[in-house]
């Protein structure tokens, strides 16, 4: 049985079930493949942190016991370590002992570059770096920031299709980009029954976790920008418009506007905390409705989200901003892309026109584009792990 290492953040996106789904899809699907998947996260002293979200020690973190929940959750005890400090503690399988599995494994697969402790990246003889934040990742890279952790791998993969394609403006850096469809593991998400069909929800942050990236005389815009273009909407449309948002404080005119336009606000801290409040949200919903990062938009990275993809599994129509995914996937039924407040609108008019058609295609178009018993095995022979 062939060893792989899948590396990303669990721990440090705390209370993010939707994050933690990102990884342990590729987790859970390369282990149905018959591989001997295991888990690595790192953590720095200042991320650690107490219910309040101040800092608090490893031993007693949140974050801590946030990994060791899911861990259990989903069966991969005695296969996973949060390494925090260099190393120096550890929740799960100790460094020392990563060290003979990194060198008998095959491949690891860097989910955002998260892994860069030398002990184990230098007994790996195969590294794939999967990026999840196109436009983001090469921009920085471009400009000499975020470190050198693009540098090191032997493939890269990106979920922007369109990367180092004609039309998309994302430099490649010097590196082959090999487009990658957010895997989902249809079994751990059925086709939902119960829900609201005229209930339109997401799960986002308001300003995200990165800030603007200017690059060639160029700002690019995030997604609150997007958010503010179509604020309109649930005062156009019939139906209702929920968002899991996280915003700050400082964002109160924000908030305040979104609610004056008919949004619907919950706390995504509370709704969503974990993988299994993230599915029960999702499969509650009607549908999904959604913008993108700006810069994923301007760009025209082909960017598909994870989260859209989880509503699809779900029988769940989504009506999503286009970042040039049209170009790659089928639309109009079942997932349905908008570019401006009018075609947001129409969007949502024709899911309600006929639902259930929307929702067996929906379905069928995760089923098609995005399982992972199709996605990942392309992935593995692309990333040169050869049977």
């Amino acid at each position: 049985m062939d060893t792989v290492v899948v590396s990303g953040a669990i721990a440090n996106k705390l209370l993010n079930g939707g994050e933690a789904w990102v990884r342990l899809s590729w987790i859970l699907g390369l282990r149905r493949l018959g591989l001997d998947v295991w888990f690595v996260e790192q953590m720095d002293a200042d991320t650690a942190v107490d219910s309040t979200g101040n800092p608090a020690s490893f031993g007693a973190s949140e974050n801590r016991r946030y990994f060791e929940d899911i861990v259990e959750r989903f069966g991969l005890s005695g296969r996973a370590s949060l390494l925090f400090d260099g190393g120096r503690e550890a929740s799960g399988v100790a460094l020392e002992d990563l060290l003979p599995v990194a060198e008998e494994a095959r491949l690891l697969v860097n989910i955002s570059g998260h892994l860069d402790l030398e002990p184990l990246t230098s007994r790996l003889r195969r590294k794939a770096y999967v990026d999840l934040d196109p436009g983001f990742t090469q921009f920085w890279h471009a400009q000499g920031i975020g470190g050198s952790r693009l540098e090191g791998h032997d493939a890269y993969f990106s979920v922007g299709e369109n990367v180092g394609r004609p039309g998309c403006e994302i430099p490649t850096c010097g590196f082959d980009w090999t487009p990658v469809r957010p895997p989902v593991v249809l079994d751990e998400w059925p086709v939902a029954t119960d829900g609201d069909a005229n209930r339109f929800t997401t799960v986002g942050a308001w300003r995200g976790a990165f800030g603007p990236v200017h690059h060639g005389g160029r700002a690019y815009s995030l997604k609150v920008h997007e958010f503010r273009k179509v604020i309109e909407l649930p005062r156009r449309a019939p139906q209702r418009f929920e968002i899991a948002l996280l915003i700050h404080p400082g964002d109160d005119r924000d908030r305040e506007a979104l609610e004056a336009n008919g949004w619907t606000i919950v706390d995504p801290r509370t709704a969503v905390p974990g993988p299994l409040e993230f599915r029960e949200y999702v499969q509650a919903s009607g549908a999904e409705f959604s913008v993108a990062q700006g810069i994923y938009v301007e760009t025209n990275s082909a960017w598909f989200s994870d989260r859209t993809v989880r509503y699809l599994a779900s029988g769940r129509p989504a009506l999503v901003q286009d970042t040039g995914f049209s170009a790659h996937l089928p639309t109009g039924e079942g997932l349905v892309a908008f570019g401006d407040l009018d075609g947001a609108v129409a969007g949502a008019e024709r899911i309600a026109a006929d639902y259930a058609a929307h929702r067996q295609a929906a379905r069928a178009l995760a089923e098609s584009h995005f399982d992972s018993d199709v996605i990942l095995p392309r992935f593995l022979e692309e990333a040169g792990l050869q049977p």
